[in-house]
């Protein structure tokens, strides 16, 4: 909770259960398992690093002043075009992609500058700890939307997940 310690951030207590709800109900909504004796995988790690460039990104956003508008998040995702096109531009035949395809990726993309930008708003209205960690339960949407949408069967585990994420978000709004 570098939030916390660092950039001044003092939580209310129901926040910081709220806080503490959130991690496991991270780990069960994405339906985590614990393998006794076996080391790190290769997905388990490239998880871990992925998460950590996610608070790195949202901690940076954070530190934005107000007056620079959406250009922080601009910034971003020009930056994360650049660190990509390297790759593309070597295997570029693997990446050829039809039509449709590449509107569903530029649509995605609009969506996670949104996401972003809404999350920038987020900051400036609120605790940093509050947003980062509101904004770290995503990963309950697109299993709420395959339980809605696809009709999918959802876990034991993946339900007190969700019923753990949904308190972890009352308590950080009470909070």
């Amino acid at each position: 909770m570098g939030c916390v310690c660092f950039l001044g951030d003092r939580p209310t207590l129901l926040a910081w259960l709220g806080i503490c709800v959130t991690v496991p109900a991270l780990w069960l909504v994405s339906g985590g398992e614990t393998r006794h004796g076996a080391g790190a995988t290769p997905a388990t790690v490239d998880g871990l690093l992925a998460s950590l460039g996610v608070a790195v990104q949202y901690i940076g956003l954070a530190q934005a002043s107000a007056g620079s508008g959406v250009w922080p998040v601009v910034a971003g995702r020009v930056a994360a075009v650049v660190v990509v096109l390297p790759g593309v531009w070597r295997r570029g035949p693997q990446f050829r992609q039809s039509p449709k395809a590449l509107v569903q990726a530029v649509a995605i993309g609009a969506g996670a500058a949104l996401g972003l930008t809404l999350y920038l708003w987020a900051t400036r209205l609120q605790m940093l700890a509050l947003a980062v960690v509101l904004a770290s339960l995503y990963p309950a949407i697109p299993t709420v939307l395959g339980l809605a949408m696809l009709h999918e069967k959802v876990s034991r585990r993946q339900l007190v997940g969700l019923v753990s994420a949904g308190t972890a978000i009352v308590l950080l709004t009470l909070g």
